[in-house]
Formats: structure tokens, sequence, C-alpha cells
């Protein structure tokens, strides 16, 4: 009985640490890859649940359904339930365009800091500095318990100067529209946070967005818009990917099988795509496309990824298969960035406001774009004694882009009582007072004010001061484009009013795109402030008082005039769904909106290259920008690198400040191709130089720029032939170096 009994003691020992002592999950072993740890979860996962994770509930207290926010949802954009006994957090959802938005929600907290317009990230051509930018959205999303945001990577190029979302965009360059998109996503991503790089594709016009067909050949495609999703795609690698809602060559972008898994098959991406809200079309075709999620749905809207998704998969329309690659591909990503070990929760800890903020400002004092600067009349002195502040509200905050993007400010945004209201406005200002901003820069002068409806009191006020400065805004938002490039209401006729005054004046424009500007040849200086975010006022200050030398470029060409864009005419364009004072008027059946456009019109020439191919003379082109210094370029090399493996090269460019202050030169290279094709943007660099002081500059160029893609052979090549290249001070100007490289023809792999 002893023996017996110290045998069943053994056995219980023996047996007893597989139950106390069992070992963590495979998919919670952080020294196993990504990969493994994402496809160990999704198999331990119940079909119901896989179903789950491939659709998001629109998450927003009153919402389209008119109902609660659903329990655990912070009341972002989108909602995704937790899988707790596998250790999977929610998807907590929200828009970010430029900023943490959490719209309708009204919890304490939910005021957040926005970035300057997407004009001004791709104005400052500092990636290092977008970066920043993304972090800093990407920890206040964090903070305040968000995992993915619905931004950070807007690719779309601008290709016409009417597109309200065009202040979301990066310009209309793909090799500088990628590379700033991919260090944005970078930046947020580095926070356990999901980025996405949107709208994908080809969204460049807003007028009957929900329907629009988009063609364009596949050459063009993917040398243009394609090639800046691309970019972003490779080198920042997001975590999801938004499809538009417009179609592309009579498909919706959302079930369009070309689109969908061009970043999955051909450039390695193993994140997930996601719809818009309310992009979803179908079930089968969407889903065996290649789209992953769909987004939020709710009680109003048909569902596709729910139980038609479970039926279709349960008769062999869409395979087990994809469903375990969708759900694969959501894990995945959470896996990678970190969403999954780092579980995001509001934090009742304080932010660095002002840290938060001084980046913002930052960003916005490198992206603003000096137009004009007649007989050196800016930077103004302090020792000023009579402003003038003209219109714009600048006596109480800065203009904001419209839509999704709109985030709210610390202290509450201003509304424009008089004009629309509802979605996708209300027209907002975020309380930033460039007029505060500038009394504290001239603390002796006397500062005054005129709204500028009333023109004659505006023009007394000019008189009676040393400089007037007059600011005119423009709105845009998502939803809409505007119908010309005319400033709204009596604007254009108070700065002519005023400009003949007899004082100087100064005008600053708060705009999400490219205005008309009958008055330029009236008026001694222009600043190009687009919507420059949260710390906006003093911004514009500092640039005018030179405490900032400027050092933006415009990332979109300036046109003269509609005549000059491809596009002249967009039917619906201006047209919302709501009548306001903005002129805008509601769709009808007797009004119809456009149904496609052909954007083979310019094709893989966009912007600058359109300019160049038709050899038009924009107002500004792109890259242009003014200083309160010069700069010489003194010699200009290239070196290459053109392997079987490998393909780099550099352009060294010595560079000196000839003026008298210090100051950030952008140095731009461009590259004339064999072929006579227009010029391409192949790289770019921001250097900071003091007064006198000469650089030598290693400026990074990319191939791909100097690449045609051959739809034939599937892949790109770099024909032979001489390449003129060129660093200028902008895309179409004369001034500048030149040198001549020779290369042969080489094919690079898709």
């Amino acid at each position: 009985m002893k023996i017996s009994h110290f045998f069943l003691m053994s056995s219980m020992l023996v047996s007893m640490p597989s139950i106390a002592f069992s070992a963590e999950p495979v998919w919670k072993d952080t020294s196993l890859t990504p990969e493994a740890r994402s496809k160990a979860l999704v198999s331990a996962m119940t079909q119901d649940e896989k179903l789950q994770m491939v659709a998001s509930h629109y998450a927003v207290k009153n919402g389209p359904e008119n109902s609660p926010v659903l329990k655990g949802a912070l009341g972002g954009a989108g909602y995704v339930a937790g899988i707790p006994r596998l250790g999977l957090p929610a998807q907590q959802i929200t828009d970010a365009g430029l900023g943490v938005t959490n719209p309708n929600n009204g919890r304490p907290g939910d005021a957040a800091t926005s970035l300057p317009s997407g004009q001004i990230l791709s104005g400052t051509f500092d990636p290092d500095l977008v970066h920043e930018g993304g972090q800093m959205i990407g920890k206040e999303a964090f903070d305040r318990g968000f995992n993915v945001l619905l931004g950070g990577g807007g690719a779309v190029l601008v290709r016409d100067p009417r597109n309200g979302r065009n202040f979301e965009y990066l310009g209309e360059d793909p090799l500088l529209a990628g590379n700033i998109a991919a260090a944005q996503i970078q930046g947020i991503q580095s926070q356990h946070v999901i980025a996405t790089a949107k709208q994908f594709a080809f969204s460049a016009i807003e007028t009957n967005r929900m329907k629009v067909d988009m063609r364009i050949g596949e050459k063009e495609a993917r040398e243009s818009d394609l090639l800046a999703f691309e970019i972003a795609i490779k080198q920042g690698q997001p975590g999801a990917i938004m499809c538009a809602y417009n179609k592309v060559n009579g498909d919706y972008s959302c079930e369009n099988s070309y689109l969908l898994q061009l970043p999955k098959k051909n450039w390695g991406y193993r994140g997930y795509i996601l719809t818009d809200w309310k992009a979803s079309h179908s079930t089968v075709k969407s889903a065996n496309a290649g789209l992953d999620q769909e987004s939020g749905i709710s009680s109003d809207t048909k569902v596709y990824f729910g139980k038609a998704l479970k039926t279709a998969i349960a008769k062999g329309e869409v395979s087990q298969g994809r469903l375990d690659n969708m759900a694969y591909r959501i894990v995945y990503s959470m896996m990678r960035i970190g969403a999954y070990d780092n579980p995001a929760y509001r934090s009742d800890q304080p932010e660095d406001v002002a840290a938060h903020e001084a980046i913002s400002q930052k960003i916005a004092e490198n992206g603003m774009v000096l137009l004009k600067n007649h007989h050196n009349i800016l930077p103004l002195s302090p020792s000023i004694k009579k402003i003038a502040i003209i219109g714009g509200r600048a006596d109480v905050g800065v203009m904001s882009g419209g839509g999704s993007s709109q985030v709210t400010a610390r202290g509450g945004n201003i509304i424009d009582q008089q004009r629309i209201r509802t979605w996708p406005g209300p027209i907002t200002y975020f309380p930033s007072s460039p007029m505060k901003a500038i009394q504290a820069l001239a603390p002796d002068a006397k500062v005054s004010f005129a709204g500028g409806k009333n023109i004659q009191e505006a023009v007394d006020l000019a008189k009676q001061s040393d400089i007037a400065i007059i600011f005119a805004t423009k709105w845009s938002a998502e939803g809409f484009d505007t119908a010309n490039l005319e400033l709204y209401g009596n604007q254009n006729q108070l700065i002519e009013a005023v400009a003949k005054a007899g004082k100087p004046v100064i005008v600053v424009l708060e705009t999400g795109n490219p205005v008309e500007m009958p008055w330029l040849n009236d008026v001694d200086g222009v600043l190009a402030a687009w919507y420059p975010g949260t710390s906006g006022g003093p911004a514009i200050a500092n640039v005018l008082f030179g405490k900032v030398n400027p050092s933006g470029r415009l990332t979109a060409s300036w046109p003269k005039a509609l005549s000059q864009v491809p596009y002249p005419y967009i039917a619906g364009a201006g047209k919302i769904a709501v009548a306001d004072t903005l002129n805008v008027k509601q769709y009808s059946s007797q009004n119809q909106a456009v149904s496609s456009v052909n954007l083979n019109e310019d094709g893989a020439n966009v912007g600058y290259r359109w300019y160049e191919q038709k050899r038009l003379m924009p107002l500004f082109p792109f890259g242009y920008g003014l200083s309160y210094t010069t700069f010489k370029y003194k010699k200009l090399s290239i070196d290459k690198n053109f392997t079987e493996d490998q393909h780099s090269m550099t352009a060294n460019v010595t560079v000196k400040n000839t003026g008298n202050r210090s100051g950030a030169d952008v140095i731009q290279i461009y590259s004339k191709m064999p072929d006579g094709s227009p010029s391409r943007l192949l790289g770019f660099k921001k250097v900071e130089l003091n007064a006198g002081e000469t650089k030598t500059v290693p400026v990074t160029l990319f191939p791909a720029s100097l690449s045609h893609y051959v739809p034939e052979k599937h892949n790109w090549e770099i024909m032979s032939g001489n390449y003129e290249i060129f660093a200028r001070p902008d895309a179409l100007s004369h001034e500048g170096l030149k040198t001549t490289m020779r290369l042969d023809q080489i094919d690079l792999p898709d």
C-alpha cells in the first residue's frame, strides 16, 4: 500500500505541472514573428469570430440609425468588438485625416490638435518633420483609446484645383506625395496605432463621388496616382488601405479586383483593405476581389459582410480560405504595429498640449508659401505703428476644412452661424487668432480690425494705418467641389478697394485650393497660409514678421484660370446636398452631376507635367515659393550605381545662401526624359543655411521617377538615352543648374 501510494503521488506530481503551468498560447509569444502569431490566433477563432472581424459598426452617437453608441465603443467612426478569450482588443476606429476626430461623442477630452492641411504638410518638403507630426497625432489617438486612424496617407494626386478634399491630399507629384504619406504613416504607427492610406484610388473630384467613373489606362494609372500609393505603401507599410467611393474603369473601387489585388500581389502588402463608409456594393464580388473589411454597418444600410458573407461561404461562392485571409490580414496589422501587445486606452494623464501644438505650428511655419513680396515689404518690422487687420475672422481664429477630417480644437471651435451648418459643415474656425499673435509681436503698434463686409469701413481703416493685412478665406470640404476659383462673396472687391487706399497691402489666403487673384498686381505681398491648423495664428504672425523665414513650396500648380486645367468644366461642381449662402444647391433629377471623367486627358502628366506638355505657364508652378533670403546653386553632379541588384542615384548640389538672413531652401532635382516626355521630380531635400553659408548637399534620387510602366511586359523599364538632370527652384523654372546622365535600358520588376 505504501508503494502504491508513492507511485500514485508521483503520478500526480508528474501531471500537475502541465495543468498549473501551461504555456501561453502561441499568438502571445512575442519572440515569434507577427506572421506566425497571427496565423495561430486566426486558427483559434470560431467562424463567427472571423466574421465579426471583417465588418465594423457605425460608432458615432446620433449616427444614421439614431441609436446610442454601441457598448464598448468610444464613439469614433467605427467599432469592432474585441475577443477577450484570445486577448484581441477591440478595433476603436476614428477619422483622422489631419488629427484625431471624435464626432458627436461629447466626452471630455475629445478635443485634439489639428495638423495644418495637406498642402502645408507636403509643402514643407520635409518627411522628417511630417513624421514628427504623425507621431503626435498617433499619440493623441492612443491616449484617447483609438487604435485605428482613418488617415495618415492621403496619396490621391491633386488633378483639379476645385476638389473639395484637396486640403487632405499631398500634392500633384507621385514622388513627393508618396514619400510624405509614408513619413506620416510611419509616425502614426510608431505609437502602436494603425494608419490608413486613402482614398484608393483616383478620387480626383468629389462631385457625384458615390457613382462617378474615373477612367484611365493602365500605364497612365501606374505612373500617376498608383505610383504615389505604391511609394506610400512600400515605404510606409500602413496597417490599412481605404478604398474609395468612386468607380475606376467601370467597377467600384471597393470591388475592383485590379485595384485591390495590386498592393497584395505586386507591392508585397500584407495589411488589410477596408471600405470607406457606405462604399460597399456587394458580397461575393468584393470579397473575391480582395476587400477585407466592410466599414460602418448600421441598421439603415444593407450589410454585405454579415449574414450575407456567411451564406456565400456556405454556398461556396466565397472560399473559407478567403475569409481566413481577411481575418488574418486584420490581425496581422494589429500584431505588427503593436496594437495587440499595447492596447490603446483612454488615459487620464495630462497631455503635453504645448508640445503638441508647437509641432503643428512648426509644420505650418515650414509649409506656408510666400507667393509675392514686392519691394521686400515683408518681413514686417516690430516697430510698425498702425496695423489694419481686415477680414477672414482673423480677430478670433483661422479657417479649417470640413467633413470627416474636422478636428475639435481645445477651447471649442468657432462656428459660422450664417452659413452651412449641416454635414460636411459646419464652416469652422480654430480659435487661434492671427490678430492676437500679430499684437504680441508688435506690442507698441495700434492693431485695429474691420470685418470686411463693409468695404468702405475697411478702406477707411487702411487709410489710417501704416499697412493693411487682409485675410481672405475660402471653405472647402469633402462631398463637393467648388464651381470655380473665385473667392466667395465680396472678397475680391474688398481687396481691390483696399489696395487703392494708398497703403501697403498684404493678403493672407486661408483656402483649401488655389484661387484666382485679379488683384495680384495691385497688392504688395501674398502669403498662402492654406488651412494652418490649431496653432495657425502664431504661425502666420511669425512668418509675416520674419521670426521664421518662409520656406514652404507649392505642391500643386496654381492655374491662372480654369481654362488652363485638364477638366475646365465638371457638371455639378459647386453643388452639395444642402442649400446655403455659398451659392450651392441641392442635387435633383433635373440637375445631373458628372457621371464619368476621362483621366487620360492628363494621364500620367499631372500638374506641372501637364503645363510643360501643353506649353502653358501657370500663375505659380509646382515647387514655387519665395524666401526672405536668396540662394544660388554652384555645382551639380550625379553619382549612380546601377547594377543587376542595385539601382541608386545621388545628386550632389552645392548651394550658397547669398542673402543676409538664415533660411531654408528646398533643393529640387528634375529630369528631362530622352523621349521628350515632360520633366519629372527625381528627388528633393530641404537644407538650412546661415547667411553667407555654402553647403554641398547629397539628394537621394528615385529611379522609379525615371521609369516607364510597360503594360505588355507587366514591369517597369528605364529607357536608354541621355537624361538631362536639373537642380531648379521650381518645376518649370529656367534657372538653376543642368547636367547630363547616360543610362542603358534597365528592366525593373513590378
